[in-house]
């Protein structure tokens, strides 16, 4: 199933749900993927988070509601997953720019209409890919773990790099690099492989791994089996660079190529300096033929 299929079916689960609470693992088995998967890609094609569209929504119909019908405001409240009136008012404000009692009264209110997604002419765009093979090897990490039905963003792995930046973490891992580093002199970010039943989605900071005993508590050996990486040289400021080969990807490589996505992402990042214009990384995607 392609990209396009996939987010369809998803928003179907989430408009089906909306008034429910929306089970984020369920949109995302929707789209033949994992929750974190699915919501990273949701995330940079979309522009918004899955939370924030599902929030949205709700605030658009229930603004709906209350200009068209005689309804009272703490049954609308109810209705889209508000505990209280006064939760559901400050959400409606910030959103509507008006009350929940104001729009009853004729108040300018917003939409938000439901996503559509369409096949459109695309294409033309030029980018640099090769496809490498790899026999199995092994990769340290500190992983950060989301747990299910937690909303994911960008900044939150941010946020990773940034503490392991901070506490020495990135230095620790350069003592396991491996002396043929299938990354050149590059520090990775892992999105490893979900697999149904685990608590959680993993998302890792390590590198090729030397083999040398690991005297870190935090740190963790992780075996990648044998496969076929989409390998995407970037060039560019972060995160924007990030969120542009990203959108790429998901609107028109995989649209149009013959590979799909098939387990683990690997961002491969020389060095810290990652707001320099000219910073070049590597996103590397394991893939397989349709």
């Amino acid at each position: 199933m392609d990209w396009i299929t996939g987010i369809s079916r998803a928003i179907d689960y989430v408009e089906d749900h909306i008034t429910e609470p929306v089970d984020y693992e369920e949109a995302a088995k929707c789209a033949y993927s994992s929750s974190f998967h699915f919501q990273r890609v949701f995330s940079v094609v979309c522009g918004f988070t899955l939370g924030d569209y599902v929030r949205f929504r709700r605030l658009a119909l229930a603004g709906r509601e209350l200009a068209a019908e005689n309804a009272k405001v703490i049954d609308i409240a109810m209705k889209y997953g508000y505990d209280t009136p006064e939760s559901f008012s400050r959400a409606f404000t910030r959103f509507h720019g008006c009350t929940p009692t104001q729009a009853k009264k004729g108040a300018v209110i917003k939409s938000f209409s439901r996503l559509s997604v369409k096949l459109i002419i695309s294409g033309g765009t030029k980018m640099d890919y090769r496809i490498e093979k790899k026999d199995a090897f092994d990769v340290l990490v500190k992983r950060k773990r989301f747990t299910k039905n937690k909303e994911i963003n960008g900044q939150e792995i941010t946020a990773f790099w940034g503490q392991c930046t901070a506490d020495g973490t990135i230095d620790r891992i350069t003592r396991y690099v491996h002396r043929d580093n299938v990354f050149k002199d590059s520090i990775i970010g892992i999105a490893l492989e979900y697999r149904p039943g685990d608590e959680d989605f993993p998302y890792g900071i390590g590198c090729h791994y030397n083999g040398e005993p690991v005297i870190d508590k935090d740190l963790e050996v992780v075996s990648l089996p044998a496969a076929s990486y989409a390998v995407f040289p970037c060039r560019g400021a972060m995160p924007e660079a990030f969120k542009k080969v990203y959108k790429y990807i998901f609107e028109e490589f995989f649209l149009n190529s013959e590979y799909q996505p098939c387990g683990v992402e690997i961002e491969a990042y020389p060095s810290a300096n990652a707001t320099d214009p000219d910073y070049y990384w590597e996103l590397w995607l394991a893939v397989e033929k349709k």
